[in-house]
């Protein structure tokens, strides 16, 4: 392996490099957050449970844990990506009700976030 790197013209120390410059940095997602009860089944197969913190998102991938944060109190709720939406325009993720009331009564309905990969 040693060889065919060199021959490329590559060193450990320029692969890690090439790592650090394109590994994926944390950003944040400023949007609107509603919650959602579906029922049935999620876009990723499992049974949508409104007990559990999940969320939708129109496009992380399934698994990934975002934190969400509530601009106005600064609450926040970590949870995992199993679903896809929301799909109103200026909303980025759906919680679940426990999720959602985590960070607001629900009867707020919509709620100012930033939403942040873990």
């Amino acid at each position: 392996m040693a060889k065919t790197l060199a021959a490329a013209g590559l060193t450990l120390a320029s692969l890690a490099a090439t790592a650090v410059l394109f590994s994926p940095v944390a950003s944040a997602e400023t949007c609107k957050a509603s919650y959602y009860s579906g029922g049935g089944t999620t876009a990723s197969g499992e049974r949508f449970d409104p007990n559990k913190l999940t969320a939708a998102h129109k496009t992380l991938p399934f698994g990934t844990r975002v934190k969400v944060k509530n601009r106005s109190n600064g609450k926040t709720v970590t949870v995992r990506i199993n679903d896809r939406g929301p799909f109103i325009t200026g909303r980025c993720v759906d919680l679940t009700p426990k999720a959602f009331k985590t960070i607001a009564p629900l009867s707020q309905g919509v709620v100012g976030v930033t939403v942040t990969k873990v």
